[in-house]
């Protein structure tokens, strides 16, 4: 374990859209965030193309196909609408999440244990075109059991609760949260699963995260369009790299 694998940095967009979008219009771009977080070393990028367009548009997905240089992660509730379009944009990922319209951000898992029956053609289908599906699921026993079951190569496991209780100073909430993640990631692992993490995460979790040796890709949105507000997206995407690097520096000198 001292060679520890590289965990990828992915940059979620959608809320440059959202701030474009208060005004109309058409910036700030998207794209163009996309672009600088590129350059400034993310391996992919992440957009979630909501049922109600409230961020993302039509348009960004295809721009970001056509126009980005790295992996493009295609997040999307699991409806025909959503598979038709990705099999049109040929993403490099598709991450399959739950969907509220009357949401503020994701708020759970995806139930794969109750949607099984669903979710197996619907996947098979994206398989078959060769996009690389993924499903975001809480750390839970079941639903990784029941994802591995599916052919769906990857799981992101919600860091939702734990982020929000490390924030909230609820250190008995985050420390059950955080047994539950590092069971679920081992887990995911054992079955053959490539394990991503992602959602709430700052540069403190995300660092704390980086050093659990299963997770290989950490995608993060919110905060860093936060951050990049006040010193830009290329300084967020290198402070986030520098923090999952000293996770991954942990987990290197803990395993030696």
């Amino acid at each position: 374990m001292a060679n520890s694998p590289a965990i990828r940095l992915g940059i979620n967009v959608d809320h440059v859209a959202t701030l474009r979008n208060a005004r109309g219009g058409d910036r700030p771009d998207p794209v163009r965030a996309a672009l600088a977080a590129i350059e400034a070393g993310a391996d992919g990028i992440t957009a979630h193309l909501r049922e109600d367009r409230r961020h993302i548009r039509d348009a960004d997905m295809a721009r970001l196909k056509a126009e980005i240089s790295k992996p493009l992660n295609f997040e999307m509730a699991a409806t025909a609408e959503m598979q038709r379009i990705a099999l049109a944009t040929k993403p490099h990922a598709v991450c399959l999440v739950p969907e509220r319209r009357e949401e503020l951000t994701t708020e759970g898992g995806l139930d794969v244990v109750g949607q099984h029956n669903a979710l197996a053609p619907f996947i098979a289908k994206l398989n078959d075109a060769g996009i690389r599906v993924s499903l975001f699921i809480s750390a839970d026993e079941r639903q990784i059991e029941t994802a591995a079951k599916l052919r769906a190569p990857v799981i992101e496991i919600h860091t939702g609760a734990w982020c929000d209780a490390v924030v909230d100073g609820h250190r008995e909430k985050a420390d059950a949260e955080w047994r539950r993640i590092v069971a679920g990631v081992a887990l995911a692992k054992s079955a053959g699963l490539e394990v991503h993490a992602g959602h709430g995460l700052d540069y403190a979790t995300a660092e704390t995260i980086a050093a659990l040796p299963e997770i290989v890709e950490l995608n993060i949105g919110y905060f860093m369009i936060g951050e990049a507000l006040f010193v830009g997206i290329a300084e967020t995407a290198r402070a986030m790299r520098a923090a999952m690097e000293r996770g991954r520096a942990a987990l290197r000198a803990r395993t030696a």
